[in-house]
């Protein structure tokens, strides 16, 4: 079974140039939480499950902590979520900066990294 946040919109301050994170832009952030535990198909109830709302927030927090490089940001949310949740197996985080300031139009560029659990 999969968790999935997609596409979670969050201001953010990072960036390798010192006017992008005083500036902040736009990111998108993408989680799929792989778990093979299921009591709550049989159960109904949120305590035997992921909460995507808990994993939104581990996401708002991380985002909330400036770094330069996307990858760095993206590796501490897998980690994060791996640590918090023992039912994570896999995690794959992608976060995207719209319009970068790359002298070229596109809607974002981005990172996306997958970790397991050891």
């Amino acid at each position: 079974m999969k968790i999935i946040i997609d596409r979670q919109r969050i201001f953010a301050r990072h960036g390798v140039l010192p006017q992008e994170r005083e500036v902040g832009a736009y990111f998108e952030v993408s989680a799929e939480i792989d778990t093979p535990h299921n009591p709550n198909l049989v159960t109904d109830e949120l305590k035997d499950t992921i909460s995507y709302a808990d994993v939104a927030h581990i996401i708002k927090e991380e985002m909330n902590q400036p770094s330069q490089l996307l990858e760095h940001v993206a590796w501490r949310m897998a980690r994060r979520i791996l640590k918090d949740f023992s039912a994570a197996q896999r995690v794959r985080v992608r976060v995207m900066k719209e319009n970068p300031p790359m002298g070229i139009e596109c809607k974002g560029a981005g990172v996306e990294i997958t970790q397991e659990r050891d």
